[in-house]
């Protein structure tokens, strides 16, 4: 006693300290190798190991499910229950992860926040489904919903060989998400990614349409913001590379017939192709070069998705003006 003092837990001579975990059986500790550890400093705070028990114990947790590198914690905590009269909780202890190169995991790897990953444009369920997948399996099965892992997850199946956290199979996984996720539920986790737009101006089902475009296309919500652009502006910047290449004076008169198609009813996408193919063959023009003016003067850039997709999301109000000014932009050059 005495003012400064730090407190000690006695150890007793009890040989060994043994408990059962849940994923390695029994392992025992030598009580002998453990010192009268301090439990409370000498400024009055108390030490890690008796502020988790004392934690543990009034939340009533029943399970400590914790890293591999927290078994030599464990006897201590277990002398801290016994003294306090208390029952421990189940412990399991799974191992580790770590990076693609086998050392311990850190931002170098890849390692983020919770919070970095949704600003990366990463999927809630996504990234429990590629968490839970390390260092767990269940069959063959590589995608799992979250009520699949809530049925089916368990300890039991849990590897005792450490994961390797890999940020391109994290792409992966979020990539299989985002083509396969309702669109209602993209376009809530997209919103965010938007912001710089005035969505009120579109419908829902414009944004759900164009959403089912360029969801096979992004491997992260980032990139389909990116992709969604040219639906949510009302003039698109041409890319200059492909500007030069393909909105050049003779694809001009196409643009024309092109325009005067669109304004048929109803616009079919086999018809329009066959449309497209006859109209390269009539003015020996290369079909790509006649295509790629289409999507430039549309997008702005030479990479999109499908044409005709473009085309029906954007309603030919929208596609006629697109073409137009590109003819216009034609005629502008010179």
């Amino acid at each position: 006693p005495g003012k400064g003092r730090a407190l000690r837990l006695k150890v007793k001579e009890i040989g060994s300290i043994v408990f059962e975990d849940l994923l390695r059986g029994k392992i025992s500790f030598p009580a002998e190798e453990i010192d009268d550890f301090i439990i409370m400093r000498s400024d009055g705070t108390p030490t890690y190991h008796f502020a988790v028990v004392i934690d543990d114990i009034t939340m009533g947790i029943t399970h400590v499910i914790r890293g591999d590198d927290h078994i030599s914690n464990t006897p201590k905590q277990l002398l801290i229950y016994k003294a306090l009269g208390a029952s421990p909780p189940k412990y399991a202890h799974i191992p580790m992860v770590l990076g693609r190169d086998g050392a311990r995991l850190s931002k170098r790897h890849g390692a983020k926040s919770i919070l970095e990953y949704k600003e990366a444009g990463f999927l809630p369920n996504a990234l429990i489904n590629y968490l839970a997948r390390l260092g767990w399996g269940y069959g063959d099965q590589e995608y799992f919903t979250t009520e699949e892992l809530i049925e089916k997850f368990s300890l039991e199946n849990v590897n005792l060989s450490a994961a390797r956290f890999d940020p391109d199979k994290l792409l992966a996984v979020n990539a299989y998400w985002i083509r396969n996720s309702n669109n209602k539920y993209l376009l809530e986790h997209l919103k965010p990614f938007l912001k710089n737009y005035d969505l009120s101006k579109f419908s829902e089902d414009y944004l759900l349409s164009a959403i089912e475009t360029v969801k096979t296309r992004a491997k992260t919500l980032v990139e389909m913001a990116e992709m969604m652009h040219f639906y949510l502006v009302e003039d698109v910047e041409y890319e200059e590379k492909g500007a030069n290449k393909f909105l050049v004076p003779e694809i001009k008169p196409i643009l024309k017939e092109v325009i005067e198609e669109i304004e048929k009813e109803p616009l079919e996408e086999e018809k329009f192709e066959k449309f497209l193919r006859g109209l390269a063959e009539e003015k020996g023009i290369k079909l790509k070069n006649i295509a790629q003016a289409i999507r430039v003067a549309l997008t702005g850039k030479t990479v999109s998705p499908g044409l005709f997709e473009i085309i029906k999301v954007l309603g030919k109000d929208k596609v006629i003006k697109r073409l137009n000014r590109a003819i216009e932009f034609i005629k502008s050059k010179g």
